[in-house]
């Protein structure tokens, strides 16, 4: 299966929280996406990799994706190395995606930086016909997206662009909410987390309110490049 866009995601949930609007946007639109979960999420304090697992099949079926697969890298101690390049590379050509979304460059987690360079590494890395992949058994051709994109997360980047998803900031909380281990819930007796107080439900909101207003919208997210956009037509940006 082509996809239009596959967004990479270090934790099950990071997506949700840093472009699930857009996704829904995109999906509106007629878009193909796809989301990689490159780990289970398996040293949340609170849940575990089996209820995550159950609640991000619940979130796909909210955003409408068309794929869905967990690369089960270590949770807080992946590499950056050939064998985590190479599994990454595999899905990209297997989906053949335009796009790709990645994890923030620098953010409070440390995996989601390191996960950053290591997909965005890959994604150069797979449009190299001499590095060799089989799926399935059967030989891989390769292919480069032609731009890779970075969702911001807590830490607050100053955005290369924003996309207004003022019409899906719902669908983005429901998505948001299939995390129900995982966020703000007055009625768990599980340990109290950094993402689990109202304070952070509150800043999803609050993010998504500030980064809306820096380009007259109720709500949107913001997205760096690491290189300049071109546009064809100026009158596009209005």
């Amino acid at each position: 299966m082509k996809l239009d866009v596959l967004v990479f995601a270090v934790h099950p949930d990071d997506a949700e929280l840093g472009c699930s609007g857009t996704i829904l946007k995109m999906v509106a639109e007629g878009k193909k996406v796809g989301i990689i979960d490159l780990t289970r999420g398996e040293l949340g304090s609170r849940g575990n990799a089996e209820i995550r697992a159950k609640e991000a099949a619940k979130a796909a079926d909210i955003l409408g994706l068309s794929a869905r697969e967990n690369l089960g890298f270590r949770d807080g101690f992946f590499v950056h190395d050939e064998a985590h390049q190479l599994a990454i590379i595999k899905v990209i050509r297997k989906y053949r995606p335009e796009i790709i979304f990645a994890n923030a460059p620098s953010d409070r987690h440390p995996d989601h930086g390191r996960s950053s360079k290591l997909v965005r590494d890959a994604a150069f890395l797979s449009g190299l016909r001499r590095i060799e992949t089989l799926h399935e058994g059967i030989a891989q051709e390769h292919w480069r997206p032609k731009r890779t994109f970075f969702y911001i997360q807590d830490y607050y980047l100053t955005p290369s662009f924003v996309v207004d998803i003022s019409p899906y900031f719902e669908g983005k909380i429901a998505s948001i909410r299939a995390y129900t281990s995982q966020f703000y819930n007055p009625e768990s007796d599980e340990p109290q987390t950094y993402i689990s107080s109202l304070a952070f439900w509150n800043f999803i909101e609050a993010r998504a309110r500030h980064v809306g207003h820096l380009v007259g919208v109720d709500f949107g997210e913001g997205f760096i490049s690491e290189t300049p956009l071109k546009i064809g037509d100026p009158l596009r940006l209005i």
